[in-house]
């Protein structure tokens, strides 16, 4: 390689900063696709930089291996959800049950995109040793963030037991995702909704009930 002029060794930290930036995002891209489309053990490092169109060296330069690779992934495919999640039931305003009463439509047009293939986080635990404690320690990072958002709307919309309110529409909205990769159907949504409706409804009314005996005091 020949030697760079004193202008372009200059501007060469950024220039090159900046390919990094593009060769990483575009490695992540690729292998959230492949991951989540194949599964995270049938894919290979090869697979993933001809998507991505990089060499082998840069993915190692950026990630170092593979496996801190599917960390990354991870993470920003979290962050992404949780971002897309939480605004979906913010959206709009209202109260605590018109915000969790969105859930359900949320995950349907979720459920409908062509590259669903359910949660990452289920997926990733799912094909790999039960006992590591590596994907699983950021599926449960990842599952307290959501669940703390739901169980703060719990206890506005007066659950008396909020943690609990939560982790039912927890286990709803988990078992709707894997109902939905299994069936491709995303009116398993709506069968969801219905599920979660009376919980709701049970929680408003004890608020209900409690600010009215509260004015018959």
């Amino acid at each position: 390689m020949a030697k760079a002029s004193s202008k372009k060794t200059a501007s060469a930290p950024h220039s090159g900063a900046g390919e990094d930036e593009s060769a990483r995002g575009r490695l992540l891209s690729a292998a959230t696709h492949l991951f989540c489309k194949n599964g995270i053990n049938a894919t290979g490092i090869d697979a993933i930089i001809e998507e991505a169109g990089t060499a082998k060296t840069t993915l190692y330069k950026l990630f170092g291996s593979k496996t801190n690779l599917v960390n990354a992934v991870l993470e920003s495919e979290g962050r992404q959800w949780r971002e897309w999640f939480i605004g979906a039931m913010e959206e709009g305003g209202g109260d605590a049950q018109t915000k969790l009463a969105r859930i359900f439509p949320a995950l349907k047009s979720w459920f409908a995109e062509e590259r669903f293939y359910g949660c990452p986080f289920i997926n990733a635990v799912g094909e790999h040793d039960k006992d590591a404690k590596q994907f699983r320690n950021i599926a449960l990072k990842h599952k307290k963030i959501v669940l703390g958002h739901i169980e703060k709307l719990a206890g506005e919309l007066g659950s008396t037991e909020p943690t609990v309110l939560a982790h039912q529409l927890g286990l709803i909205i988990d078992g709707a995702i894997v109902a939905a990769m299994i069936s491709r159907d995303p009116g398993v949504a709506d069968t969801a909704a219905l599920t979660a409706g009376p919980l709701l409804g049970q929680a408003k009314a004890k608020k209900k009930r409690a600010a009215d005996q509260l004015e018959a005091v």
